[in-house]
């Protein structure tokens, strides 16, 4: 008997050994890149039998978990050679892939890579190989992605809202780097709409970009030059360049602009204070802007698992000028009160300096990235306006308001993420430290309104574990963030304790995906919140026109979010439905500024309400030979209470939006797009569409010389038809907006040489506190 128990026991001890072993290791390309996604299988010996299987994360890190001996690992990535190696310990170290010219260019080919796919907590989108590779700069390939727009470096998810941006890993800092990429040199793009809990708690969606990888060593640029049309002549030019030898790696951008833009609006507003007083308004607006940028990196890898780096950015705005022209007619109670015309400029020049240096390594299991950032910039704006009104049945008048208002802002921040395998998974935690400094002035030099001098100092303090696991084909990842805000706010050096708030929030997240059938499914769950803007934060008033002021408030509270999401894809259907709920909601208030003045309003952001909200979005992409079409239509349906004149109303009104784009491969190498959308009329918060809204964009591209050299010819809203026509509630306020529509032409020229992308791997700290300035 004690023999039986004895060979059972060595039995379940053998077998729990060979449960227990896992296998670990990271993939990285042949310039020592971390290569996500790349799959990763063990076959069994001598027959080649599949055991198990996993895909690379976005470190290039990996975990397998097999029970059988005698394996053979291989692994393989689109674009590179795959590579079988015997297994004979459970660190695999570090693979190595090196490119596959001939199965790449089979790619290219062909073009028939799957167009959008989940992985994990993203919807992910190949474009190498793809016709996406042709859809010209950065901000153009993103605006043809399912449920997602970017304009001028600004991008939006829907059903999210503002998304970060991450090239290679690292966070983008100016909105001109989407302008500055190329779309034939990205890989691929992966879209989160729900972020865990590496991410701040104020990220509402984020968008990783990763490029191919470098050409080869020396030098090479990449210069665009771009010009358009709209209210004038407007000029760009963008020169990138790059320079690596062995470990060292330098690259910088030269950037200016000089745009002219513009406004036509026509603006009916009805406020009910002491009487009813309507005001009628025709705006015009022309704009003359002055851009100058400049950004140098430096990087060295000291091996394959270590590098550090370092980036400087300085940005110089000196001219933002605006003419500002408007007739108004002024009622009270139906009965004409006042004509008005003002006349006027404002200027908005501005500098920012802004330093990042990282260090990204691995020792053993442990991966490392640390970031330490620095901001330092100004913000000024001047104001004169000329207002001559004339009341009714009485002599013109004429009246002179100026203002100077500067912002200055300093931010130190530092962020540390470490990850690991634990437990046939893997574990990342870390923190983040941010200090921001924000001084405002406001001098009103007339006295109308009363002079601010205030500061606002906060210390942010942020914790989080994530933890990410694999069951068999279900995905499961969950984590917590901690943040600790500290809000001092001063008068005049005072600090005044009823404006300066403690914070103190957790933050769960998690999500759970696996393949069902040929398609991919992910339900996923976060927990976070919106902080307002440091303007919205200040006490002074500013100064809109006779009837109407503008106010901060110290006293507004952040906005709790929760949102659940499911998506599913399945070849080239794509679906997503989101569910949000917001708790103390900001909306903007309008109540007369004072006893003595019941004629002017003032308006002012307050806490109000909560919201919810529900999104779908379906996508269907498939391929037609030369033709490639997309249709997604996205729907909003809310469940919102906003006050108005006539009391609280319920705004439930659904919004559809429809956007079908198309692209045909001509002969000769020409790329034709044509792309339609619509918005239905509904409510969206505190704003209610009043009409359909459509646009029709067109462009064709041709490349020259092996894509040295191409050439982009775009129009956009060809027809003039994308009206904006709604109305926004304000309490006792209503403002309808008519907004005049306007083509835009753009020539764009790009010449490559030599072109291969930077090495530099920052990705940056204090992210969210600088998005408030």
């Amino acid at each position: 008997m004690n023999r039986r128990i004895t060979f059972l026991c060595i039995c379940l001890l053998a077998t729990f050994a060979l449960q227990a072993q896992t296998f670990t290791g990271k993939v990285v390309d042949e310039k020592s890149q971390p290569l996500p996604y790349a799959n990763v299988v063990l076959l069994s010996l001598p027959d080649s039998a599949f055991v198990t299987g996993t895909v690379s994360d976005e470190s290039g890190a990996f975990i397998l978990r097999s029970e059988k001996p005698d394996l053979l690992l291989r692994v393989s990535s689109i674009g590179y050679a795959t590579l079988y190696n015997k297994v004979e310990k459970s660190n695999l170290g570090t693979i190595q892939l090196m490119s596959d010219a001939q199965l790449l260019g089979e790619v290219v080919v062909k073009g028939d890579l799957p167009k959008v796919q989940l992985k994990g907590d993203a919807q992910v989108t190949n474009v190498q190989g793809t016709i996406l590779e042709k859809a010209g700069t950065g901000n153009d390939l993103l605006s043809k992605l399912p449920g997602v727009s970017a304009e001028e470096g600004t991008v939006n998810v829907f059903g999210s809202g503002t998304a970060e941006i991450y090239i290679n890993g690292r966070k983008m800092r100016n909105a001109s780097e989407l302008d500055q990429l190329s779309s034939d040199n990205v890989k691929r793009v992966e879209v989160v709409r729900n972020p865990g809990a590496r991410y701040d708690a104020e990220v509402k969606a984020v968008v990783r970009i990763y490029t191919k990888k470098a050409q080869g060593e020396g030098f090479g640029f990449d210069n665009r030059f771009s010009t358009y049309y709209k209210y004038g002549w407007m000029v760009l030019d963008q020169f990138n360049f790059n320079y690596s030898k062995n470990k060292f790696n330098l690259s910088g951008m030269l950037y200016g602009s000089n745009t002219h833009g513009g406004d036509d609006k026509t603006l009916v507003t009805e406020t009910f204070l002491d009487k009813v007083w309507r005001q009628s308004n025709d705006l015009r607006t022309r704009g003359h802007d002055q851009d100058l940028t400049a950004m140098l990196s430096l990087n060295y890898q000291f091996n394959e698992n270590h590098s550090a780096g370092v980036r400087y950015e300085f940005d110089r705005m000196p001219r933002y000028m605006w003419d500002i022209n408007s007739y108004a007619e002024v009622t009270q109670d139906a009965a004409l009160y006042e004509e008005n015309v003002s006349t006027g400029w404002q200027n908005r020049p501005g500098t920012s300096h802004s330093l990042n240096a990282y260090y990204n390594g691995q020792a053993g299991d442990w991966n490392i990235d640390f970031n330490a950032d620095g901001l330092w910039s100004y913000r000024k704006m001047l104001q004169d306006m000329i207002e001559r009104y004339t009341l009714a049945g009485e002599a013109p008048q004429e009246q002179r308001v100026t203002s100077y208002n500067k912002d200055k802002n300093t931010l130190y921040a530092a962020k540390l993420v470490v990850s690991r395998p634990l437990w046939e998974g893997n574990l990342s935690f870390g923190g983040e430290y941010t200090y921001t400094d924000r001084i405002n002035n406001y001098v009103n030099e007339q006295g109308i309104l009363s002079d601010d001098h205030s500061n606002i100092r906060e210390d942010a303090v942020s914790a989080f574990v994530e933890y990410a696991r694999s069951f068999g084909p279900l995905q499961v990842r969950a984590g917590v963030r901690y943040e600790h805000l500290v809000s001092d706010y001063y008068e005049n050096g005072i600090r005044i304790d009823e404006q300066s708030r403690t914070y103190d929030n957790v933050f769960p997240s998690f999500s759970l995906s696996m393949p069902v059938g040929k398609a991919d499914l992910s339900l996923s769950y976060t927990s976070s919140i919106y902080r307002p803007a440091y303007w919205y934060l200040r006490s002074n008033v500013t100064y809109v026109n006779r009837y109407t002021y503008e106010s901060g408030n110290p006293l507004l509270r952040p906005s709790l979010i929760n949102r659940l999401s499911l998506d599913a894809s399945y070849r080239w259907i794509y679906f997503n439905v989101r569910y949000i709920h917001g708790k103390d909601a900001i909306v903007q208030a309008c109540n007369a500024y004072s006893e003595e003045n019941p004629t002017i309003s003032l308006l002012v952001n307050v806490n109000k309400y909560n919201s919810d909200k529900l999104y779908a979005t379906l996508t269907l992409s498939p391929t037609f030979g030369v033709w490639s079409p997309q249709l997604t239509l996205m729907f909003l349906q809310q469940w919102y209470q906003v006050d108005t004149p006539h009391g609280q109303v319920n705004f439930n009104n659904p919004i559809g939006n429809f956007v079908w784009r198309n692209n045909f491969r001509l002969p000769l190498g020409f790329s034709f797009d044509v792309d339609l959308g619509l918005d239905t009329p509904g409510d969206n918060e505190t704003y209610h569409l009043n009409d359909i809204a459509w646009y029709a964009n067109v462009g064709i591209r041709k490349s020259f010389w092996n894509e040295r050299f191409s050439l982009h010819l775009q129009g956009t809203d060809v027809f003039s038809s994308n009206r904006m026509c709604g109305t926004f509630y304000s309490g006792n306020r209503l403002m309808t907006i008519d907004q005049d529509p306007r083509r835009l032409i753009r020539l764009t020229l790009r010449y490559k040489f030599n072109a291969a992308k930077s090495k530099y791997k920052g990705t940056g700290a204090g992210q969210d506190q600088r998005s408030r300035m």
